[in-house]
């Protein structure tokens, strides 16, 4: 979990850097075709392409067009924050998970986890400041956004793995988000610079081998063991962030990272107890 955490963050910053010359759409479809030919190639190795096109069409194009607004609205955001803001706010999305379970999966969520989601969601409240004055922050909102439809495409994604494997999970993810990208971005592509190569490079290698270490991490650990150390994004964006752009976290941000974080722990712990307790 700790290198996929740091795979993604070196993602995120590339997709800071590239949201600076590039439209936010085009940067979701630079995002999805640079990772989609290593996929291809690691699900050939796999052999991973039978019954590939045996899957639930719907559902696979509702959670692409998840992914395209969660991936647009986060590499605009990024615009205008720094990746320790983007990351505090985008950390209320365990949360939302949450809350989203019971109304679209059925779950049962006790009061303790209610109240835990409401404490994430002042969080969020104090890292867009409790003072009204990044409250209507377009970059904030743009990143809480990002967090609902990543949560969105998370609970879509429990109801797909019921059938679908996670190859086909992963490739019709980005084909389909390769595919809406391109078509959003068309009238306004930008053309790509020859020294931005790298940084798209950079991103493919990233995405791909972050999306691999996940998905072992989760499935070699307990979530409840495994899922706390996505929090580590936040050393690795004040690290980033002062590196390239020596900026810093204020308080306010740190101290509504901390309260996000916390709830969110509390949640991957009780949801773990509670699946122990169902299933002994």
């Amino acid at each position: 979990m700790l290198v996929a955490v740091a795979m993604f963050s070196l993602m995120d910053t590339s997709m800071k850097l590239l949201s600076a010359h590039y439209p936010a759409t085009q940067v979701t479809a630079m995002r999805a075709l640079s990772s989609l030919p290593l996929l291809i190639c690691y699900m050939l190795y796999r052999g991973a392409f039978k019954g590939i096109f045996r899957v639930r069409w719907p559902l696979h194009l509702f959670r692409s067009a998840l992914g395209i607004a969660m991936l647009t609205s986060f590499a605009f955001g990024l615009k205008a924050l720094s990746l320790a803001e983007a990351y505090s706010i985008f950390f209320i999305a365990p949360a939302l998970i949450t809350a989203l379970s019971v109304f679209v999966l059925k779950e049962k969520v006790g009061a303790g986890q209610w109240i835990a989601i409401a404490v994430a969601l002042a969080g969020v409240l104090v890292v867009l400041r409790p003072t009204g004055a990044g409250m209507l922050s377009l970059g904030g909102l743009a990143i809480l956004g990002s967090a609902c439809c990543y949560a969105g495409a998370a609970i879509t994604s429990r109801v797909l793995a019921r059938a679908d494997s996670n190859e086909s999970m992963m490739f019709w993810y980005l084909l389909l988000m390769a595919l809406i990208g391109l078509a959003m971005s068309a009238q306004g592509w930008v053309a790509v610079r020859a020294e931005d190569g790298w940084v798209l490079l950079a991103l493919a290698l990233t995405g791909f081998f972050g999306q691999l270490a996940i998905t072992r991490a989760f499935s070699s650990g307990k979530a409840s063991v495994v899922a706390p150390f996505e929090y580590s994004a936040l050393a690795w964006g004040v690290a980033i962030d002062w590196l390239l752009w020596q900026v810093l976290p204020d308080g306010y941000t740190l101290l509504g990272a901390g309260i996000i974080i916390a709830s969110g722990i509390y949640l991957v712990r009780r949801e773990a107890v509670h699946a122990e307790a169902e299933h002994p």
